[in-house]
This record gives structure tokens, sequence and C-alpha cells, in this order.
């Protein structure tokens, strides 16, 4: 993968610009900086390896040189999307699943960011904003796909399980020029339906552990248990407590994990 493989790959798309660096700290990083200069819609930050990369709650996402896709987006929202922000996480979740099943893959979305396939992690999110005054200026999509099987960390640095498209496949790894390509495909397609209910639809059709109990610890330590149920109309997480009552579990610092 290079800057001239990625614009080939990315002709037909036509992305509104494309930084590529063999090596960066953060892609995310780099897009916040590059989006407050001004970038236009749909730029790309994409990098070969990622020396600092992040993912929520601060933890660090491993992406070693030629093993991942390291890749932040830019997005100015329209008026029309302006509304539903919060859904912003839900698509690009369904753009990577979208690959993935293009690939032959069975994948799961588990809430908020994560994709797994087989129970394990082989993709995540994270979602930054840049803001002028009170409004969103415009949002970076940050996304990490392991490719190679070398792209998943040593097993004594996992939280939770992790996979590659390698792993999955039980083949070489696809390029990921083509990864890239499926991927964005798929965002700029969801991004048109970002207001509908077809979105919500389609995201809680993926939910991991849905009908099975989870637990849901927030940033505040505070422990919720519930029978996962699925979507709000904003993206959030309803689950139903021993009663049959609704809990509605909003975006923020919260982790999920099954209960076995």
């Amino acid at each position: 993968m290079n800057e001239s493989s990625l614009k080939k790959s990315l002709s037909k798309l036509n992305p509104g610009g494309l930084r590529y660096f063999d090596s960066i700290g953060s892609t995310n990083d780099e897009a916040l900086a590059w989006a407050a200069e001004g970038a236009k819609d749909v730029s790309l930050v994409i990098a070969d390896e990622q020396t600092q990369g992040r993912g929520r709650l601060d933890r660090k996402w491993f992406t070693p040189k030629g093993s991942a896709l390291a890749m932040s987006l830019i997005l100015r929202p329209a008026a029309p999307m302006r509304p539903h922000l919060s859904r912003t996480v839900g698509l690009a979740a369904l753009s990577i699943a979208d690959a993935c099943l293009k690939l032959g893959l069975s994948p799961q979305i588990k809430w908020p960011n994560d994709i797994l396939v087989d129970g394990k992690k082989l993709a995540g999110i994270l979602i930054e904003s840049v803001w002028a005054g009170e409004d969103v200026d415009s949002l970076v999509v940050g996304m990490g796909i392991n490719v190679c099987k070398e792209a998943v960390p040593p097993r004594e640095k996992l939280q939770f399980p992790a996979t590659s498209l390698a792993d999955e496949l039980g083949t070489s790894a696809p390029q990921r020029e083509d990864v890239l390509y499926e991927v964005l495909h798929a965002l700029l397609a969801w991004r048109e339906q970002i207001g509908t209910d077809t979105i919500i639809s389609a995201w809680e059709e993926k939910l991991a552990y849905r009908g099975e109990v989870v637990q849901i610890q927030a940033g505040s330590g505070e422990l919720v248990t519930g029978r996962l149920d699925g979507l709000e109309s904003d993206g959030s997480l309803r689950l139903r407590d021993e009663h049959d009552k609704s809990i509605i579990v909003r975006f923020g610092d919260v982790s999920l994990r099954p209960i076995a």
C-alpha cells in the first residue's frame, strides 16, 4: 500500500483529499488538525503504521507496519445529516460490516463501536468532532481494521479476543486498498440514508448479543445489567431489566460485555 495505489483504488469515489503516511502517531490527530484547517468533505488520512493509535476510553490501538487499515475520514455534515450525528458510529460500523460481508464473513456490531467476527474483535471505530462555537464543524471517523494476522496484538495485551481478516478467511490477507474501497463505498451509500429508519434497522439486525443478557459499565463505574433489546432512534442502546422495564444506555464512556 502506498499513495499511488491508494489514489488509483479510490479514483471512482472522488475523495475530497488524501494524506498518506508510511508511519504516523495517530491518523485521528492528523485528521482533526486538517479538518480545523478546512479540509474538504470526505478527506481521508491513512497510514501504513500507527505508533500512537488510540481507541475509545484512551485505549491503545495496535497498528504494526503493513498489517492493518488505520484511517480517519473527515465528514462535513450537511443539513440533512445534522439532526442525526449520533448515528455516525452506526454508519461507520455498517460500512465495515458490509465490506466483511463482501468477503463472505458474518460480522456483528458490538455496541457502540466494535466489529466482531466469530465473537472476536476485528475492527474498532473512534468518532471525534471539530467544533465551531456551539455547532459541529466536522466529524473525524477513525477506523482500524485488522487485515493481516500481524495486526492482532499479543494475547497478554488483549482486553477482548481479537482476530484479523486473514485469520477468519483462512487465506492470505486481502489487499488493503480493496478493503478500503469497499468500506468507503458502503459508507457513502449509507450516509444518504442516515436520516431514515433503514439505517437503525440494519444496525439492529447486526447487533452482537441481541436477546442475551449483557452488562454495561459506565465511566463512573456504575454497572447496568439487562437483556439487549435493540436501539433507540438516536442509536442509543435499549436493554430490558428483570421486570421487563426498558433501560436506555446513552453513548459515552461505556463498555459492554456479555454475561456467560
